[in-house]
């Protein structure tokens, strides 16, 4: 029984058994004490009537059979009536009986409070220890309602009662999860508006400009036209710029279900590129996909080109006129690898380890285009979707960015 996996339980259980049991042997002792002192008064009573009768010169045959007689006669209740002995007499004049009496108190009464006391004894320190468990538990469940989830119930047994004492600390895990998730959002969703806020200042401030350079020369063709365009680009920099956090935000706070489908490689890569062709061309530059095998990949096709589409378009932020972004694949028997590759200026070394934060810029990449999110971005699309993103960079001579995912079995 769950009962007796409570140690206290259990322990005033057996109490209650011992004591019901030594009942029992003081009841057998007291009754063989009771009999023994029943025998001796009835021996002293039967002397002293036996005496009585001898010093009157009665028979010794006649006192023998008034002593072993059982058969009572109206004459002998009559003559004891006489004298004053019935029922209703008082003990106190009954001196054999009130000797009994006074020997019964003397067992009775010590053994009568021994008991008590051992009862109520041991069911107070049962009570006791109780209210010590449950005062603990209340201190616990107080610091719970305070928010401070670093005490624990007690456990230090079985039973019904520590049962409920685990399904308390259960619960409050559960509380503390959704407090720390709570707290975390809130983090996230100041930070993010930070974030947001801040990157808006400058383009903000520039079209401010740009609008009181316009309105104080209306009739210079020439200066409208040029902050005009000025204040387009600032305006397709807030707009990429909104767009990016918006999609980080919502990968982040994990609102994006991601629809995985088989898929091959050669066509996500060429969908992730299509946009960019033209713009390499335009600089010079020339993109090289190496399709020497064919593989497939299950992933969201629209979420992961444009995952690889940041990386290839950060590559050509970083690469000269004449330079080329190889795209390849692999497949090991755990991952399938897609590998991006530059030769442009490189990473430094002391950059390595930032350039996946949100508006990261190096020193040296201050005059290139971007707004320090597609790297960020990209990681989100890639771990969002159980995979790996990785880089590996020497300066002066070229980067490589590894994206894998696990080979679905």
């Amino acid at each position: 029984m769950n009962l007796f996996r409570d140690k206290q339980i259990k322990f005033f259980i057996i109490f209650l058994f011992s004591f019901s049991l030594l009942i029992f042997l003081s009841s057998m002792g007291l009754n063989a004490v009771q009999e023994k002192a029943i025998q001796n008064l009835f021996l002293s009573h039967d002397k002293a009537i036996v005496t009585s009768l001898l010093e009157q010169g009665i028979s010794k045959d006649v006192i023998a059979k008034a002593v072993t007689n059982t058969v009572s006669s109206q004459e002998g209740t009559a003559l004891l009536v006489s004298i004053g002995i019935t029922e209703h007499t008082s003990i106190r004049f009954l001196p054999f009986i009130a000797e009994f009496q006074r020997i019964s108190g003397y067992f009775m009464l010590p053994v009568g409070a021994f008991l008590s006391i051992l009862l109520f004894g041991g069911t107070f320190i049962f009570l006791w220890k109780r209210e010590q468990l449950y005062q603990r538990a209340a201190k616990v469940i107080t610091r719970f309602t305070e928010g401070d989830f670093s005490c624990r119930m007690p456990q230090m047994s079985e039973g019904t009662i520590y049962r409920l004492f685990a399904s308390l600390d259960q619960l409050a895990t559960i509380l503390q999860s959704k407090n720390e998730a709570g707290q975390k959002a809130k983090k996230f969703l100041k930070n993010t508006i930070s974030d947001i806020s801040h990157q808006l200042k400058t383009p903000l401030a520039a079209l401010t400009m740009y609008h009181e350079i316009i309105s104080d020369e209306p009739d210079h063709i020439k200066t409208v036209i040029e902050y005009s365009e000025k204040t387009g680009l600032a305006l397709k920099r807030m707009q990429q710029l909104i767009q990016a956090m918006l999609k980080i935000t919502r990968l982040d706070a994990g609102s994006i279900v991601f629809e995985k489908e088989s898929c091959r490689i050669s066509e996500l890569v060429l969908q992730a590129i299509g946009e960019l062709t033209t713009r390499a061309s335009s600089e010079g530059k020339e993109i090289i996909i190496d399709e020497s095998s064919e593989e497939t990949i299950i992933c969201d096709k629209q979420w992961t080109s444009e995952a690889i589409g940041n990386i290839v378009k950060n590559a050509l932020d970083h690469t000269d006129s004449g330079g080329e972004i190889h795209i390849s694949w692999n497949r090991t028997p755990a991952m399938l690898r897609i590998l991006i590759s530059d030769n442009g200026s490189g990473i430094p070394p002391e950059d390595l380890h930032h350039i996946f934060k949100r508006f990261y810029r190096s020193k040296k990449s201050l005059d290139t285009q971007g707004v320090g999110l597609g790297l960020s971005l990209t990681k989100s699309i890639v771990e969002g979707q159980g995979g790996i993103i990785s880089v590996q960079s020497t300066l002066h001579e070229g980067t490589t960015f590894i994206l894998s995912f696990l080979t679905e079995s």
